[in-house]
């Protein structure tokens, strides 16, 4: 009977493969740190104040804030007392771009985030809770003259958070308040060259609308979108990794159909593993460049999440597969337990971004944090989510310590064997231990990536190179999990070495020299046998017995 591949390989070439994969991981993280520019980038806007002169609610005008056609525009609120302007008659314009530049399909995303710059003043303060509504309008266009096409309009509200670190007194009116920045668009994808928004803020004093909001003097935004040399990269890595691991996925699943026996619950989970890396492999992507596909976002958060759910469900089955004396395995109903909070967690965190990105399809200005229950509901969604996380990663701790108990139990057996034997299970045992610490690894180094890309200014100075660390991360953990995946089906294939018939029952045959000519039967994978290492260990103590 056939083997998996990592149990008949010999060390030396186990370590041949194991330095190829090693070198690619290297270059996968080059190829972010090294060719490919930062991530994103982030460009400031200060909002244009306009002036409009016609009062009526059905007015299509946009109010363009520099050019030939540029609006009647004021410098300052004091500048609209002066001149009898009302605050329903300004409106704050922005353009995306900067002049003299324009957006391209190859930025993918554009974020938006709102600051406004509010003056203290004694007569006007911030009042606790107090909420802006604001009446915005998103417009583009694909030349400069040519008139604008309205793509989004909506009335929104969004709650301040401000601080007046300063004594709240007569000597500090004027000075700013510290105001929290504010979540106020994304679009997912960027299909067309220019954008204009126009955000005004409406008074109703009866109605209480923008009372107690302070003195607004600015509105600043920030737009975010990733930087269209990384999306070439990033689209080539996935064009690459593709057919990769599609072929070994295809060569690993082949040689599961031409063995004598049906697939195990292991195998059926290493090809679902690479089934959702393919999934999420797949360069969708190119086609965002031609066609304005709004959904690519939350398609590639569904994406990366079913992957990741597969891979934490492998984890589990993994262990569990593993040296562990029980008495029933093979069975995916065995593991409910565990893979029921990771499924139940990850439908959680789906239902968060349908509420979030979901409705972003047909309103680019919602956001679920603007109102308190939206942020009640997102926080209980993520709270759940974490809990769940915990759970997972205790059952998945109590599992590895189950397993390398039982390792460490059977060792003991060792001595009592023949010289060649105990070298034959130690290598199995070492080779085990080995590929879960790769997994530890792999885990940390996600870990790693997220809080650098968190905390890290985003490259470092290394002699006349620039490396761009956030750059390198993404690059090098997609890369990373594309090799693990790879490794796992690789490693876990059946070997083309055979075994007698006798052997293949999974039983221990002693001949009448007292010789044991099963003693090439393996020890670490369920793959082998349909009855898991289980009988294997009791061939261990049988074997040490005699």
């Amino acid at each position: 009977m056939a083997g998996a591949i990592i149990e008949n390989m010999s060390t030396k070439k186990l370590v041949i493969v194991g330095v190829i994969l090693l070198l690619f991981q290297a270059f996968a993280f080059m190829v972010g740190g090294l060719i490919a520019p930062s991530p994103t980038t982030a460009v400031h806007y200060l909002a244009t104040k306009c002036v409009d002169k016609v009062k009526k609610p059905q007015q299509t005008k946009w109010f363009m804030p520099w050019g030939e056609k540029k609006c009647v525009n004021i410098q300052s609120f004091d500048e609209a007392m002066a001149k009898g302007i009302e605050a329903n008659n300004i409106v704050f314009a922005v353009h995306i771009p900067l002049p003299n530049k324009e957006m391209s399909p190859w930025f993918q995303f554009m974020l938006v985030i709102l600051q406004f710059d509010i003056a203290f003043k004694m007569y006007n303060q911030i009042a606790d809770g107090a909420l802006v509504h604001i009446d915005v309008g998103l417009a583009y266009r694909d030349d400069m003259n040519s008139e604008w096409t309205e793509m989004a309009h909506s009335l929104e509200q969004r709650k301040l958070s401000c601080n007046f670190t300063a004594t709240k007194s007569h000597e500090n009116e004027g000075r700013h308040y510290e105001c929290d920045l504010l979540p106020f668009m994304e679009v997912g994808s960027v299909a067309h060259k220019y954008y204009l928004l126009n955000i005004r803020l409406p008074v109703n004093e009866r109605k209480k609308i923008n009372v107690g909001i302070g003195e607004i003097k600015d509105i600043r935004l920030v737009g975010i979108h990733q930087n269209g040399g990384f999306t070439k990269v990033w689209f080539a890595m996935k064009t690459v990794l593709t057919p990769s691991i599609l072929i070994i996925m295809i060569w690993y699943w082949r040689r599961i159909t031409l063995m004598s026996r049906p697939p195990v619950l292991l195998e059926k989970v290493i090809l679902a593993l690479g089934i959702s890396m393919t999934f999420i492999n797949i360069p969708v992507e190119w086609f965002s460049v031609g066609f304005n596909w709004t959904w690519m976002l939350l398609f590639g958060d569904i994406r990366q999440g079913i992957f990741y759910s597969m891979l934490l469900s492998f984890w589990i089955i993994f262990c569990g597969e593993h040296l562990m004396d029980q008495t029933e395995r093979n069975r995916f109903s065995i593991y409910w337990k565990q893979v029921g909070p990771i499924v139940f967690g990850s439908f959680c965190l789906f239902i968060f971004d349908m509420c979030e990105r979901g409705v972003q399809l047909k309103n680019p200005f919602y956001s679920i944090w603007a109102s308190d229950i939206g942020t009640e509901l997102a926080m209980a969604f993520i709270i759940v989510a974490g809990i769940c996380a915990c759970l997972y990663f205790l059952f998945l701790c109590f599992m590895v310590f189950q397993v390398f108990r039982n390792i460490s139990g059977k060792r003991m057996s060792l001595p009592a064997m023949t010289k060649a034997r105990q070298l034959h299970y130690e290598g199995l045992i070492f080779r085990f231990k080995f590929l879960m610490l790769v997994t530890l690894a792999c885990a940390a180094l996600t870990v790693i990536f997220f809080i650098i890309s968190q905390v890290n200014e985003g490259h470092w100075h290394w002699g006349e190179h620039t490396v761009q660390v956030n750059s390198a991360f993404f690059t090098g953990i997609y890369g990373m999990w594309n090799l693990y995946v790879f490794a796992i089906m690789f490693l876990y294939a059946p070997s083309h070495k055979h075994y007698g018939d006798e052997q293949s029952s999974g039983q221990c045959i002693t001949g009448d020299a007292g010789v044991n000519i099963g003693e090439d039967m393996q020890l670490t994978t369920t793959i082998t046998h349909v009855d898991g290492p289980t009988e294997i260990y009791k061939m261990i103590g049988k074997e040490a017995q005699e």
